[in-house]
């Protein structure tokens, strides 16, 4: 195995990344090209597929978290991203080493362990930043920037089965990408969950939908699936101002603003009131829909460039992570609060999660 990268100076920053299964595979590829980052390792407890990443972008490979910050101590910035069982103890090695962390979602597998990690991370100075990637979609990112009082959301993401991270449930695999730009926009105290969800192939749900009503009357319908026959991931968005329509997947959004379309709407509402057959009209065509605009930094495009841009600029002193470790905490608690509810849920005194 080469290792043919030059080291680090003042412009560039070590980096590694522990885990490269599918997304920490992404993660070194993204490093591999980014500017101002210098990928030296990555680790894996699968030491051939370990050497077969590093030979890939020419870094060094380790089966072991000790190894790479033994032989590797001016590394400034790592991703963790092995299996959700395992992220507490690797992120805490991490840490401890006051390197700046970036943990794979969901931060941790439990409330009690994703507080935990936040508190170490804030206690030492150290920055923990959560991969919840969907923050910097460009939609998503477009509406953030829209700062929507919203009222109601409904999300629906599903896909087919992968046979990845089955070592926890839907909601922790996919809803928590939503959970977390639900509780962004709804900017409100959770106050109410209500979900049912069915486990088919273990003892995990594979389909889960909730309700989340916040405190200041916010609505949220969330539907996960990973059993589907075809891959969607949606939202809608209704606002005081408007209607926002997201497409994750492909990339787009479209807003129906109440202002632009005042008079469309008064003229449809005096014609109802007259009485008049408006069953021939087109809706679509009667208003005006825009379409969301996304500029962004060059190169920021992609989400998980945009994600690990965000990462080391906080990592060499830059603003503070835009998911950081509250916010990953947040995430957990209320998917936590989710599963409480779907495994609490019934039909006929029958519990989902007994039925396998």
């Amino acid at each position: 195995m080469s290792y043919h990268r030059a080291m680090s100076n003042d412009s560039t920053m070590d980096v590694a990344v522990i885990g490269v299964g599918r997304m920490g595979t992404h993660h070194a590829r993204t490093y591999d090209r980014l500017p101002g980052a210098n990928l030296v390792a990555v680790v894996d407890t699968d030491a051939e597929r370990a050497e077969t990443v590093a030979d890939q972008f020419g870094c060094k490979s380790y089966t072991e978290t000790s190894q790479l910050l033994s032989k590797h101590p001016g590394i400034k910035a790592v991703t963790v991203a092995v299996p959700t069982m395992a992220l507490c103890q690797v992120a805490e090695s991490v840490l401890n080493k006051h390197i700046a962390c970036l943990v794979e979602k969901p931060l941790a597998p439990t409330v009690a362990e994703a507080k935990a990690l936040a508190e170490m991370a804030l206690d030492r100075g150290v920055v923990l930043q959560v991969g919840h990637t969907e923050r910097f979609n460009p939609v998503v990112r477009a509406v953030a920037d829209m700062n929507l009082p919203t009222r109601f959301m409904e999300v629906q993401r599903i896909s087919p089965m992968t046979f990845r991270s089955l070592d926890v449930g839907v909601v922790l695999d996919m809803m928590i990408h939503d959970l977390d730009i639900v509780l962004t926009f709804a900017q409100s105290k959770l106050v109410q969950v209500d979900a049912a969800g069915v486990a088919i192939m273990g003892p995990h749900e594979d389909i889960a939908n909730a309700r989340l009503v916040f405190e200041s009357g916010c609505v949220a319908n969330l539907t996960a699936s990973r059993l589907a026959l075809k891959t969607e991931r949606k939202m809608r968005l209704f606002s005081e101002d408007g209607y926002v329509t997201l497409d994750y997947q492909m990339g787009t959004g479209t807003f129906i603003r109440k202002s632009s379309n005042a008079q469309a709407l008064e003229d449809i509402r005096q014609q109802v009131a007259n009485g008049e057959d408006l069953s021939s009209l087109d809706y679509s065509e009667m208003v005006q829909i825009e379409q969301l605009s996304m500029d962004l930094p060059p190169g920021e495009e992609d989400p998980l460039t945009g994600q690990l841009t965000s990462f080391l600029s906080a990592a060499r002193g830059g603003p503070s992570p835009l998911v950081d470790g509250a916010a990953g905490y947040a995430a957990v608690d209320a998917a936590e609060r989710v599963i409480a509810s779907l495994k609490s849920h019934s039909w006929e005194g029958l519990s989902p999660m007994s039925m396998l």
